[in-house]
Order: C-alpha cells, then sequence, then structure tokens
C-alpha cells in the first residue's frame, strides 16, 4: 500500500545541502515526490511510498545531513500524490 505525506521541517536547514541529501535519501527509499526551500527558512516536502519506507524518510528528516540542525518536522497526510514517478527538488 503507497501513501503520501507532507512533511514541514523548522531549523537551520537551508544552506546545509539539506535538499540535495533529502532527495538522495528518498531515492534510495523508492519514495516519489519532492523538496524545496520555503522564503521563511524552512523545508517542505511531499514524499508517496510504503509507510515503513516514509518512516525511514521522516527519521532521516529529523537529523539531515550532518551540518543541519533540524528544530522540528510537522507531518500531515496527502490525498492527492504528486505526479512524478522520481523523487526532485523543486526551486
Amino acid at each position: 500500500m503507497k501513501i503520501c505525506r507532507h512533511y514541514h521541517v523548522f531549523g537551520r536547514v537551508q544552506g546545509v545541502w539539506y535538499r540535495g541529501t533529502a532527495r538522495d535519501q528518498a531515492r534510495h527509499l523508492g519514495l516519489h515526490g519532492w523538496v524545496r526551500n520555503c522564503d521563511d527558512g524552512s523545508v517542505e516536502s511531499v514524499a508517496c511510498g510504503t509507510p515503513d519506507a516514509l518512516d525511514a524518510f521522516r527519521s532521516w528528516l529529523q537529523k539531515g545531513p550532518s551540518s543541519a540542525r533540524v528544530d522540528r518536522v510537522e507531518e500531515s497526510d496527502v490525498e492527492e500524490p504528486p505526479r512524478t514517478d522520481d523523487f526532485h527538488i523543486v526551486p
């Protein structure tokens, strides 16, 4: 069963290669969706895949790359999945 979740990540998550490593991690887990920077300095992502893969992705999002500092991750379900079979960075 595949489901989709929206993640909003707060902390020092821009300028530390967070999006690139999130994309790599999502692809490694077989997820599809996207990740992007927000104007307020946070990062958001929509990811679709199995519940186990999404749980692993959330665990990674809570840590991020070594140069990041994640204060919190907000998560919600997504009704309509993104229209992609890959995981990419949205400019």
